[in-house]
């Protein structure tokens, strides 16, 4: 009888210190709001790639990216491969490197707010001012030469150039929480008929918080448009998989190239389903381009999303001018049901 009260008081001890440590640990938890939702998404992207080892070392991709939730970020390009380090500042600057390479190359730096404060095309070395503590450097590797010839460009950068954040702290947000601020936002995006991205550079060029919320919900770590040099990038709709879709629009003749890509509803990329690109698409006899969805095999750069309802989003890589200040974006304004 004694040692059964014993093993009830333990039990009944670890429980309560349990139950304590709960307390004290949602006590120390960040509510997210609409005016931290941006930093909580980043934490969480931060987060994602800290576990994969970006706080210590230069993580690269070692192919496309996985289809669904395994993705460590929402929406990531399957036109190009990815490399990620997570580094911190010294004296309010960041260093980093752009090997010589024979395919596209881009770094952008992703500061703790969302904000991607540079996007550098040019091979060299750097030193750039950042705004927050820690940055993440998110290098895109083009596919134009294929695959492997990818990720043996990204295998050319230094990492010594690097100063990684080492003492990074996961921010104590329920990630939970910050998923549900994530699907109501994205289902708003989904909704609208063109939803382009802005991304402002840094935070005191935030002029619209709900749009500013949409893009990092939706698109996190998108690049701001620059003519020639950054990204201009636009969401359609949800769009039914029973129905053919075209769109057929001019070369918007933007300096890298233009990627059609398509996504679920939570804005991941899915098993089987490819993108087309102006590295790869076929021209109609005069000049303009045909992109075609569920449609069959047979048509003009078909996308088959495999049965599954989607959205599409259109990248301008080193966007025109003409295609950056256009109010919507020409491919999906051109989306057509037959």
């Amino acid at each position: 009888m004694k040692r059964a009260k014993l093993l009830f008081l333990f039990a009944f001890t670890i429980a309560m210190a349990n139950v304590q440590f709960a307390i004290a640990e949602e006590a120390n938890t960040i509510k997210v709001t609409e005016e931290n939702f941006t930093h909580a998404e980043t934490a969480r992207n931060f987060r994602n790639w800290a576990s994969k080892g970006a706080t210590k070392q230069f993580v690269k991709m070692p192919g496309l990216p996985p289809r669904g939730k395994e993705a460590p970020t929402v929406q990531m390009n399957d036109d190009t491969l990815y490399g990620v380090a997570i580094v911190k500042a010294v004296e309010g600057k960041i260093t980093f490197s752009i090997p010589e390479t024979d395919n596209y190359m881009a770094v952008q730096v992703v500061t703790e707010r969302g904000h991607g404060q540079h996007y550098v095309v040019e091979d060299g070395k750097y030193e750039l001012p950042i705004e927050s503590d820690y940055a993440m450097l998110i290098y895109r590797s083009g596919t134009e030469n294929g695959i492997d010839f990818s990720k043996e460009m990204l295998e050319k950068v230094d990492p010594s150039d690097l100063n990684f954040a080492t003492d990074y702290k996961i921010q104590p947000y329920d990630y939970e929480e910050v998923e549900t601020w994530v699907k109501k936002y994205t289902a708003e995006v989904n909704s609208m008929d063109n939803f382009t991205y802005t991304f402002p550079r840094t935070s005191d060029l935030v002029t619209d918080l709900h749009q500013w919320n949409l893009e990092n919900a939706a698109g996190w770590g998108g690049a701001s448009p620059e003519a020639f040099v950054g990204n201009k990038y636009a969401n359609s709709p949800i769009m039914k998989a029973s129905t053919c879709y075209t769109s057929t629009f001019e070369d918007p003749k933007n300096k890298f190239f233009t990627s059609i890509t398509a996504y679920d509803s939570d804005k991941y990329l899915m098993d089987g389903v490819r993108h087309i690109s102006s590295n790869t698409w076929d021209k109609n006899a005069d000049g303009t381009i045909t992109i075609s969805f569920n449609c069959g095999e047979d048509a003009k750069n078909n996308i088959d999303t495999k049965g599954n309802d989607f959205t599409f989003t259109s990248r301008h890589y080193g966007v025109n001018p003409k295609v950056m200040e256009a109010k919507k974006d020409p491919i999906i304004s051109a989306v057509k049901a037959n």
